[in-house]
């Protein structure tokens, strides 16, 4: 089993955050941290330019992981920080060093004016790749955000971690998504918020707004099939407490719900490969950019 978290870092505020964010998972794992640091090779006429030159760039490639591996250390006394230094296209380089880590955490920008995510191409093509779990945190994330309120009305690192939230679907639902979701709550010694949206079949939707006792039905056969999905997971688990939530509507928009309260978010990604390529899935797409808490995209056949 991969033994490391591995962050790609680029100097920016949000790889800087989430930088900070893998130290903290690294010190609740007992894992240590690799910041791996990407360049592209500069053409050979910018080169020769006496602002963006080799030595330059070398500098600046040596200078930003060195100085965040001295930070996070001071930080966190007991983490193990790394550094190491590739060259190539970010997307593919960080789906590769994906492949031997526990986890892969990136930065992404927050969306100005309201919470969530910019994911840009990088982080797409990332997520869409990966067969390792991705964990995506915003610029700006502290550590008390991930906890709740103290005495004074303010998050503080003092008071009990907020939920984990966990995405599911009742269809055909994956072992190591909901692992991954039950094991990150008990780390965080918090509660497990398990949400589940349904809709009706496409056949029964016209009648469904007048048919209330068809409408409760589905809700009673949803809820119970939730229920069923979890019961080992909860005996596997008896010190995490489990907080379902089966809900008609879109299940995108009841986990961005949540994520207001959440420390982090766990959504799983069906993995497709085939000629017409890889994609996120709508679902943790939405998450992905509305999400107001760390989301973790957790990949599965």
């Amino acid at each position: 089993m991969p033994r490391t978290i591995t962050v790609g870092l680029d100097g920016s505020p949000e790889s800087r955050a989430a930088a900070e964010w893998a130290a903290r998972e690294a010190k609740l794992r007992g894992l240590p941290v690799k910041l791996v640091h990407i360049w592209e090779p500069v053409p050979a006429p910018m080169a020769q330019a006496p602002l963006l030159g080799a030595e330059t760039q070398q500098h600046w490639s040596e200078r930003i992981p060195r100085e965040s591996a001295e930070g996070l250390r001071l930080r966190n006394p007991g983490v193990k920080v790394t550094t190491e230094q590739l060259s190539g296209r970010p997307g593919e380089v960080l789906s590769r060093v994906a492949q031997d880590s526990a986890l892969l955490v990136l930065g992404s920008r927050g969306l100005s004016g309201v919470g969530g995510f910019l994911v840009g191409s990088v982080g797409q093509a990332v997520l869409a790749h990966a067969d390792r779990p991705v964990v995506l945190v915003r610029a700006g994330e502290q550590a008390a955000d991930e906890h709740a309120m103290d005495s004074a009305g303010v998050p503080s690192v003092a008071a009990p971690y907020r939920p984990v939230v966990l995405g599911l679907a009742t269809g055909i639902p994956d072992n190591s998504l909901v692992e991954f979701a039950f094991d990150a709550a008990a780390r965080r010694a918090t509660s497990l918020r398990v949400v589940h949206g349904w809709n009706p079949p496409p056949y029964y939707a016209y009648g469904l707004s007048v048919d209330f006792e068809l409408c409760g039905e589905l809700s009673r056969q949803e809820a119970g099939a939730l229920t069923e999905i979890l019961r080992p997971w909860r005996q596997k688990y008896p010190d995490v407490e489990v907080v379902e939530e089966s809900r008609y509507g879109t299940a995108a928009n009841h986990l961005v719900d949540a994520s207001r309260e959440a420390s982090l978010v766990v959504v799983g990604r069906r993995i497709r490969r085939s000629s017409v390529g890889t994609r996120i899935g709508p679902v943790t797409h939405a998450v992905l950019h509305h999400a107001t808490a760390p989301v973790a995209v957790v990949p599965h056949d």
